[in-house]
């Protein structure tokens, strides 16, 4: 691994913090791009203990494109394998959404539209390199829309549309993507929410996330038994699903 350089966007969140952990303990070289400075500083310091060749703490905001160029540059600066996985979003309650409307576009920008223009740059790096991985990290929201969040889960569902295709384009240098979809996760995006049940520790999920870099899978869910929630969720009627409150 001392030979990889994995850009995590959105750095401060549980499920990143859990991953870029794992990370520097084989060494890996970390650009720990997001919003709290001071924060990052404190993880890339703690990742460099803990082993990592490299952890930077760079400024990174998904509804801000002029901070995509320098992180683009410090990262065309490492050499050998590149990777990134991307952690960025953002939950306001449904509530609030609905109240203002306005607060869609920051939603859409840090689930999705940020997310894909900062891939979109980084596309053609990762293709000149041959090899790689995305790690894109949507959501089950993503797959079908509910009275609680159906603004995050459209936004997690175009993500996951976008990710799709990526693959399917990057795929063909050797490059892989790999699609994650975690249910609920003891993150600061789910506390004291109402409803919460079989919810994952950051860690669990950071491991299922490196294992399916590892292994080249195409989507994943996790904890993994979420596939299967999902699926009766997916088949329950319309007539029927549009009278739950879930």
């Amino acid at each position: 691994m001392m030979d990889k350089t994995w850009i995590i966007l959105g750095a401060s969140s549980a499920m990143a913090r859990a991953t870029a952990r794992a990370l520097a303990a084989t060494g890996a070289g970390l650009l720990l791009a997001g919003r709290d400075a001071a924060d990052l500083a404190l993880i890339a310091t703690d990742c460099r203990l803990r082993g990592a060749r490299l952890a930077e703490a760079i400024p990174f905001d998904a509804r801000d494109a002029a901070c995509f160029a320098p992180l683009l540059a410090r990262a065309a600066a490492e050499e050998g394998e590149l990777n990134v996985a991307v952690f960025t979003g953002s939950m306001p309650p449904q509530a609030e959404i609905d109240g203002n409307p306005g607060l869609i576009g920051g939603v859409l920008a840090d689930n999705f539209t940020g997310p894909a223009e900062f891939l979109h740059l980084l596309a053609p790096m990762l293709e000149a390199r041959g090899g790689g991985s995305v790690v894109g990290i949507g959501s089950v929201a993503g797959d079908r829309g509910r009275l609680g969040n159906y603004v995050y889960g459209a936004a997690k569902a175009a993500f996951h549309t976008y990710l799709s295709g990526l693959r399917n384009r990057l795929g063909r240098s050797g490059v892989h993507v790999v699609t994650v979809k975690p249910g609920f996760v003891d993150t600061a995006m789910t506390w004291g929410l109402p409803g919460m049940f079989l919810v994952a520790a950051p860690e669990a999920v950071a491991r299922a996330i490196l294992r399916a870099a590892r292994k080249r899978r195409n989507v994943i869910y996790a904890p993994f038994f979420w596939r299967w929630i999902m699926l009766i969720i997916r088949m329950v009627p319309e007539p029927i699903f549009k009278r739950l409150k879930i």
